[in-house]
């Protein structure tokens, strides 16, 4: 397994994954504690910078400039 980002909690007891994660026995972890304004904080740096992706005077593209359709894809 590489290297994989894993969200978590502490319940006041024990560190917690937030989502089912299949280990190995004596696997090495890194943990990174975020305050909750760090989380606070980055959740508004990626907020603000996905409104600036997606505001509303970005240009609407066509769909003739589509070079390979995604077969998968259902609108």
């Amino acid at each position: 397994m590489g290297y994989i980002t894993i969200s978590a909690h502490y319940d006041g007891k024990q560190v917690l994954f937030d989502e089912p994660v299949k280990l190995e026995a004596n696997t090495k972890l890194l943990v990174t504690v975020l305050s909750k304004n760090e989380v606070d904080e980055l959740t508004s740096i990626a907020l603000s910078s996905l409104g600036r992706a997606y505001a509303s005077d970005e240009p609407e593209y066509s769909t003739h400039l589509i070079k390979e359709p995604n077969a998968e894809y259902k609108p």
